[in-house]
């Protein structure tokens, strides 16, 4: 039997080795070894094959370490084999549309790596492969063939062995000779005589029917190859002997064309696929498009200790002695200075260890706070709480809890690296502070020279290393450079009102809104939590019920038979797995079916997802009976705050039990009653600002419902004779308009056919022609300038929009425009709470914000200043941008959130 892969430290290898890929082949079995719904960008592209592939490599380059790597490559479809034979590969399904535009990444990916990628018109990627394996044999090499196609076996020798994959792309299976001749009773010379007598269906090759390998390998044993076996094809006997000689034609043409071609004239020899220096910033910008920050973090760990080193830094680094901090700042007064802060970020029992303050790229000084002198600590606290003396960070928020922590102030901050970073590059996941000095400084921050930070924004825990100077220096250089180079691109992006207007205040407002938290009723919160177990207990038990026995409702195996096998219910999307079983499936099948199993399933869903999201609010009550979440800034590319750890802005708004679960967060001791104050349809009052339409705007200046306005222009009646149903449409599609909502999409949310959304979209657009314009003119503008625009100039850049990927272009459209709208949004609720934290603290009321979600504020009130924080809520929040429309906001009061609710 072939042996499973064993890593090359097992193997006895003096010789130089050449690994071989067949690309094509390797992605296409990662395509479907990966569920293509859990793998994919924020702009919709797939990533499923690249990561697979990806993954894959990184392994062989492990394990394996080989001197020399190429990839090879089909050139096209059209081969000299379909020439002559065009039922070739002739039975296989088109690719689907998830996998296209996946190999380019791929290519691109092996671009940054420096490894070799080869294809050749009228061949394929097998004969490539052939070519290359012939010449490094000759040249005294080892060589590694990883391919999915079995033909390779032919080329297997003593200095060639084939890694087929068993499984996946993970489980892989080394073909040696023996292997080869143990499987499939002939040796590898002779596979090519043994598949042309029994065919191959990937192929569309036919066999010899009644003729499998065992009786294949006899014949050719016992002939001595396929040559022989044709000449006594008279002599064999039975329904075998009689189907061979009906397909000896056949059986030619089979042996013609599995054949390698190993004589392929080439671009390149093996002398080209010397492995190289990877090139780090390439493969930091290709995997931050991509989103793969863990693979490349397990890339970048493989680089051998005697490559090239990417430039470091040539710092100095200081630590003040006793009675020396006030004289280093004094030296340097007026000039900004980059710091970096260790120690604990949270927002409730934040603390820091030490401060590292960089003077430029070249001289830092380290401060340990767990040792300062009195005079010297006061030194610093002066310092870091001056807002005359300009500072220059990276995660500003989490460095002001840290110091908060420890009783210090920070002020005068006046350049975020992480901010920036992020608003000239909106779609990037990881805005750490390595990666931004690989990707804009072409350096690294080593581990070996201390480089720390564990996460976006993070500070870095690790103080068991000695040197700590050396490694909080290393950050605060980086952060001093970085703050030059980005300040550069932040102003050539038209971002540098953003950050010094919105952002950089906001850090402040967002670090006190967290260290606040909002006060939760844990008594209510437990007997929730065991309300919603019961619910889940009971559903699970009616769903057993219906079917007869217990399975494990969490088991998409088990609910695959259940559904399509003993219910017989018509089939979901084809996953690899089976038929899908996720939430959106199950509910359009229980549309269709109404089956009291489905509905009971879905309830135990429904009914486990809130007892999760109970158990994690119980989880995240602090020691002051108030629950901290975390704001971030950097996660949505339109611009919206997130809420992490725990997250409070999935609550559902209008459910009965997202209501119940609002009645848990509750005015806190000392404080009168909640305030909630939001926007009324935002969205679609930015739409009217910036298309311009006559129509929508004389809509929100009449004062009437906007939907029954709308519906009433569209369906040419009265407003007195819109029909629930009629706004229920109009609403819908207003709002799908501004998410690029097709007519497809818009047929499937309502339930109608698409002809009927299209022509429903067709009379909006008659008489909001404006609307039309706008959306059409967005599209066009981004695919002009690459990049979208809000009102405050927030842009989202969007390469893909002039992509020859047809998926990847039409999402890149419907997020050109989705963008400007939300983003305004966003940006606009910035602007609001900016101007309610200055009121509250200029009018020097105790009242405080608690939560933003997503147009909602959130505000404790202290007693006797509710009429004051209502109005001043109302009159920020309405000047917060001077639209064509008025911004018209809603307020509640209540002792819970719930009861704050309008």
């Amino acid at each position: 039997m072939a042996d499973r892969l064993a890593p090359v430290t097992d193997l006895a290898r003096t010789r130089p080795l050449l690994l071989l890929i067949d690309g094509h082949s390797m992605a296409y079995r990662a395509f479907f070894a990966l569920p293509v719904e859990n793998f994919s960008t924020t702009t919709g592209q797939p990533t499923n094959a690249v990561y697979g592939f990806t993954a894959m490599l990184a392994n062989l380059l492990r394990d394996e370490q080989p001197t020399h790597v190429a990839i090879a490559f089909d050139a096209g479809r059209t081969t000299f084999r379909t020439e002559q034979y065009p039922e070739y590969k002739g039975t296989r399904d088109a690719t689907p549309s998830e996998f296209k535009g996946q190999v380019p990444l791929i290519q691109e990916i092996l671009g940054s790596m420096r490894i070799v990628t080869v294809q050749k018109d009228n061949f394929e990627a097998d004969d490539v492969i052939a070519t290359l394996t012939d010449e490094a044999v000759g040249q005294g090499m080892d060589v590694l063939v990883c391919t999915g196609d079995r033909d390779a076996f032919q080329l297997v020798g003593d200095a060639v062995t084939v890694l087929y994959p068993r499984k996946g792309v993970s489980d892989l299976v080394r073909f040696t000779p023996a292997a080869v001749e143990e499987k499939y009773g002939v040796p590898p010379e002779r596979y090519p005589d043994l598949a042309a007598l029994v065919g191959e269906s990937s192929d569309n090759l036919p066999g010899i029917p009644g003729v499998g390998p065992k009786t294949a390998a006899k014949w050719i044993t016992t002939y001595g190859g396929l040559d022989g076996v044709l000449a006594a094809a008279s002599q064999i006997t039975g329904k075998a002997g009689d189907n061979l000689r009906l397909a000896v034609d056949q059986v030619r043409i089979n042996r013609m064309l599995n054949g390698a071609v190993r004589d392929v004239e080439l671009p390149i020899g093996v002398a080209d696929t010397q492995v190289q220096p990877w090139d780090r910033e390439a493969m930091s910008s290709v995997f931050d498009a991509l989103q793969f920050r863990t693979l490349r973090e397990r890339l970048f760990a493989m680089v051998p200790e005697d490559a090239p080193e990417t430039t470091g830094f040539d710092l100095d680094v200081t630590v003040p002695g006793p009675g020396a901090v006030g004289a280093w700042f004094a030296a340097r007064a007026g000039r900004t200075l980059a710091v970096d802060v260790s120690g604990r970020a949270t927002p409730a029992s934040g603390d820091a260890w030490t401060v590292t303050v960089a003077d430029g790229p070249e001289e830092a000084a380290s401060i340990d706070l767990t040792e300062l002198a009195p005079a010297d600590e006061a030194a610093l606290a002066t310092w870091l709480a001056d807002p005359a003396a300009p500072k220059t960070l990276h995660g500003s928020k989490e460095a002001w809890h840290a110091l908060a922590g420890r009783g210090l102030a920070l002020e005068g901050v006046v350049f975020d690296t992480l901010l920036a970073s992020y608003l000239c590059y909106p779609d990037q996941r990881s805005y750490e502070l390595g990666d931004l000095a690989v990707r804009h400084l072409h350096r690294e921050l080593r581990a070996e020279d201390g480089a720390a930070g564990a996460g976006q924004g993070a500070l870095d825990l690790d103080l068991e290393d000695s040197s700590e100077a050396r490694r909080t220096g290393l950050r605060a250089a980086a952060v001093a450079e970085l703050t030059t180079m980005l300040g550069d691109e932040v102003a050539d992006r038209g971002a540098r009102r953003l950050l010094d207007e919105v952002e950089l205040p906001l850090v402040r407002v967002l670090a006190g809104m967290e260290q606040a938290g909002i006060a939760a009723d844990v008594e209510y919160l437990t007997g929730l939590e065991q309300e919603f177990a019961a619910a889940v207990a009971d559903a699970a038990a009616e769903a057993y019920a219906v079917i007869g026995r217990e399975v494990n409702l969490g088991s998409p195996k088990q609910l695959q038979e259940v559904l399509f096998e003993q219910l017989n219910m018509p089939k979901t999307k084809k996953i690899k797995s089976g038929w899908t079983t996720d939430a959106a499936s199950l509910t359009d099948l229980f549309e269709r079916t109404e089956h009291p199993f489905l509905a009971h399933l879905l309830a135990h869903r429904d009914a486990s997802r809130l007892r999760q999201t109970v158990e994690g609010l119980l989880r995240s009550v602090g020691a002051d009976g108030r629950i901290h979440t975390t704001f971030q800034q950097t996660i949505a590319a339109t611009g919206r705050i997130s809420s992490t750890d725990p997250n409070l802005q999935n609550i559902p708004i209008r459910t009965e039990s997202g209501r119940q679960i609002r009645r848990a967060f509750v005015v806190g001791e000392g404080y009168e009653t909640l305030l909630t104050a939001d926007y009324s349809q935002i969205e679609m009052r930015i739409m009217a600002h910036l298309s311009g339409d006559e129509g929508l705007i004389a809509a929100f200046r009449s004062g009437e419902d906007l939907h029954n306005f709308v519906a009433s222009r569209v369906f040419g009646v009265g407003t007195d004779e819109v029909t629930p149903a009629m706004r229920s449409k109009i609403k819908a599609m207003s709002y799908g308009l501004a998410y690029g909502l097709s007519s497809f999409g818009l047929s499937k949310q309502l339930s109608i056919s698409v002809g009927e959304a299209a022509t429903l979209m067709e009379d909006y657009f008659a008489r909001f022609g404006g609307v039309r314009q706008y959306l059409s003119g967005v599209v066009d503008e981004a695919r002009r300038s690459g990049y979208t625009a809000t009102i405050l100039g927030r842009r989202r850049y969007l390469p893909d929009l002039t992509s020859d990927n047809r998926q990847r272009r039409e999402m890149a459209e419907r997020m050109a425009l989705n963008a400007p709208i939300q983003g305004s949004a966003a940006d606009l609720i910035k602007v609001a709470m900016l101007g309610v934290e200055r009121r509250l603290r200029q009018e020097g009321l105790a009242s405080r914000m608690l939560l933003q979600v997503h147009d909602e504020l959130v505000l404790e009130v202290a007693p006797g200043e509710r009429a004051a924080v209502e109005a001043l809520v109302r009159a920020e929040m309405a000047a917060a941008a001077d639209l064509s429309v008025p911004l018209d906001v809603s307020v509640g009061t209540g002792s819970s959130w719930h009861e704050a609710g309008h």
